[in-house]
């Protein structure tokens, strides 16, 4: 089967540019997110850290 799939897309013109074009998406996504992570404030941090531990959270998502 793996054999079939390997010949299939071999045949094909351009087929290398698709695992490129996906590797570029998740580097620039794991970049972005880390600048991110480096560029967050400390109150912003420290706020969503406690957000589950917030009691007049807690009633909004109690059934």
């Amino acid at each position: 089967m793996l054999k079939f799939v390997k010949n299939h897309m071999e045949s094909m013109e351009g087929i290398a540019t698709y695992p490129m074009i996906s590797l570029l998406i998740f580097f620039l996504f794991f970049v972005i997110l880390g600048l991110w992570v480096f560029t967050a404030t400390k109150n912003h941090i420290k706020e969503m850290s406690n957000l589950p531990l917030d009691e007049n959270n807690q009633e909004k998502f109690e059934l």
